[in-house]
């Protein structure tokens, strides 16, 4: 296992309460603290409080978000501070998942049904292989990680080291490659597939973009090379290298033989309870699924709903937890809960709805009771794997505060900026179109943007439509509207081709856009979830990345979330106002550039296409892109899936050609 450290890299040294933050958390954690939360006020650099804490502690690190774009920023946050280190992206790699499941009502059974994104279960692939192979790693994750994954002793004891010079039984090291899910193939080879040409196998691992040839002489080998996946193109040589499995479900014949006779067992137990209970139909139903799945599984080692039989499979008892990704972390694991709000009760709530859908498969016959032993974690399985936590919210949760002394929470509400919150006034609802819409004009005459949010799609539209009508650069943003279009809407305000998007939840959380300069808030007195005390905290905070920041909430009355937001919004701003006068800080808009999307993001050079001769090549290479594509567009890196598009197309010229 590489012993390589934590090196954190950045131009700038913690300032503001950061230094605070990070000494009072590593101090909690020092002394063995279970909780700690951090009251982080937008734009106080977070991200950054957490990286230090990461380099100081040198300790392997699960950051858990609520959601893939969320993810997906902190992961791209995370590799810029850790170059040098591994810093992974967990997150469920479905574009599509339909549960089976069965409505007594109808007498309808729904299939399972799913689409796996190639490119989502590279990074999950990834993040499991580092995490057995090295110590300096983060996995930014959803909650994912608390759903089963496979028996980590298996998949750890069944991966293939390869060393060059040694012999090897040609046929014996492909059987392996076959036992550990890799397929053969003659025609396309895609990652967790392997080709044999001559005395050349190559092998391409599912977590990664490259694949591994063996030459070999005789049974000797030879030689072994890391090249591009797609192009062929040669990276490096090895002395070694460690093949693991294609996928985490990955079994042994003895475990097999074990399972399939424990499964049977457990079958004709089950088929005596239906029996006695009169349901003779959903016995027959089970008996032919199950017999099914066995036969699968004893001649191909796998079988479509495998997960079902896991608790056979991994020797596990009955209700015993799952095993998860948390299982692959060593013990010292160090966690961090983003938008902890959100997130904690996220986690709770995911043993329940798996439960219902459950036990209605199994009272109809359609699965044995042990696939209830294939679930996510239950909140204190959760808590229990997590030895130290710390949640990070600019509103935290009953949960956060339950375990955390109010007294004791760690407040970041300075921010390296100097920028304040912003400031908040309310006005009536009465001509509130009218007055909103010379607001607008006054905004964007100062080349500014504007958000407003309101509490219905129908009624984002219609007031869009309106300020297009009076001349100002509008659209539209809410769940309906397609992803890349969402995106394509987010880089024009950026630019100035929109001056403002009116919204509804979309507005919360995920935009870092410091040319907005105001926001409105519609009905802001409206009772429910989108105008709670929290919601109004993250509508405001997004804002608080210009320094002329206003909000401007329309009501006919103050209700108690409004009182407690402009409450909460002042006495952060009064500390930020002290603070900037004691140190003499005149605050600054955040300077965010505007990526030229003809630079690869990651740093490196435009991918050379120039060795790719065959049409089905340059094909294979165009579905790559897409897949990655797909990613960047779902997770808002516009910049990336434009330059992906691009490649795209270019690609798409050669293959004409």
């Amino acid at each position: 296992m590489s012993d390589k450290k934590f090196r954190l890299v950045s131009n700038f040294t913690p300032t503001g309460d950061q230094p605070q933050a990070i000494q009072t958390l590593l101090k909690g954690l020092n002394n063995g603290l279970r909780h700690q939360t951090m009251l982080g006020a937008t734009g106080t650099g977070k991200t950054f409080t957490m990286a230090n804490l990461i380099a100081e502690t040198q300790r392997p690190t699960l950051v858990l978000a609520h959601n893939k774009t969320l993810a997906a920023q902190l992961c791209a946050e995370f590799q810029q501070f850790f170059p040098d280190n591994a810093v992974c992206y967990f997150v469920s790699y479905y574009d599509y998942y339909q549960p089976e499941a069965y409505m007594p009502r109808t007498d309808t059974f729904i299939e399972k049904e799913a689409t796996i994104n190639e490119e989502i279960e590279k990074f999950r692939h990834a993040a499991t292989v580092n995490l057995l192979t090295r110590k300096d790693v983060i996995i930014v994750s959803s909650v994912s990680c608390i759903y089963g994954l496979g028996d980590v002793e298996t998949y750890r004891k069944l991966a293939l080291k390869i060393t060059k010079g040694k012999d090897y039984v040609r046929n014996d090291l492909l059987r392996k490659l076959v036992d550990i899910q890799y397929e053969r193939t003659k025609t396309e080879l895609s990652r967790g597939t392997f080709e044999v040409l001559g005395d050349v196998i190559t092998i391409f691992s599912p977590n990664s973009d490259t694949a591994y040839q063996l030459e070999f002489w005789g049974d000797n080998l030879d030689k072994i090379s890391e090249v591009d996946g797609f192009t062929g193109e040669l990276i490096q040589e090895h002395e070694e290298v460690t093949i693991f499995p294609a996928k985490h479900q990955v079994t042994t014949k003895e475990q097999i033989d074990r399972a399939t006779k424990e499964i049977e067992k457990d079958l004709e137990v089950r088929l005596q309870e239906l029996g006695k209970q009169g349901k003779n139909l959903e016995a027959h139903r089970l008996r032919q699924r199950t017999t099914y799945d066995l036969e699968m599984l004893r001649e191909m080692g796998h079988v479509n709903g495998i997960e079902n039989y896991t608790r056979y499979l991994s020797g596990k008892a009955p209700g015993e937890p799952p095993t998860t990704l948390l299982d692959y972390f060593p013990k010292n694991l160090l966690c961090f809960v983003d938008e902890s709000h959100i997130s904690i009760p996220q986690i709770g709530g995911m043993f329940n709805g798996n439960l219902s859908r459950k036990q209605t498969l199994i009272e109809h016959g359609f699965r044995l009771p042990s696939s209830l032993d294939n679930r996510p974690l239950r909140f204190n399985e959760f808590e229990e794997r997590i030895k130290q936590a710390i949640y990070v919210s600019a509103t935290p949760g009953k949960y956060e505060y339950l375990h955390c002394d109010k007294n004791k929470l760690v407040e970041q509400i300075i921010r390296p900026t100097g920028l304040l919150d912003p400031s908040i006034e309310i006005r009536p609802t009465k001509h509130q179109i009218d007055d909103l819409l010379n607001e607008v004009k006054r905004i964007t005459a100062k080349n500014q943007r504007v958000l407003i949010t309101t509490v219905t799609k129908k009624s984002a539209e219609d007031l869009a439509e309106h300020l297009i009508e009076s001349g100002v650069k509008a659209k539209y943003l809410h769940s309906e509207i397609e992803t890349l279009e969402r995106i394509e809407i987010l880089t024009e305000l950026r630019h100035g081709k929109i001056e403002v998007v009116v919204g509804i939840n979309l507005l919360r959380e995920g935009l870092d856009l410091p040319e907005v300069s105001l926001i409105c808030i519609l009905d802001a007195d409206k009772q429910g979830f989108l105008r709670s005390r929290d919601a109004l905290l993250q509508v405001i905070g997004r804002a608080a990345r210009n320094s002329e920041g206003h909000v401007i909430m329309y009501a006919n009355k103050k209700t108690d979330a409004m009182r407690d937001a402009i409450s909460e919004t002042n006495r952060r701003r009064t500390i930020q106002e002290a603070y900037n006068i004691k140190h003499n800080i005149t605050p600054t808009t955040i300077k965010k550039e505007i990526v030229d999307i003809s630079k690869d993001l990651a740093g490196g050079k435009p991918r050379n296409f120039d060795k790719l001769k065959k049409k089905d090549d340059i094909e294979r290479m165009i579905h790559e892109l897409n897949n990655q594509m797909d990613i960047a567009v779902k997770n808002l890196d516009f910049e990336r899936a434009a330059l992906l598009r691009d490649e795209i197309e270019e690609l798409t010229k050669k293959a004409k050609k």
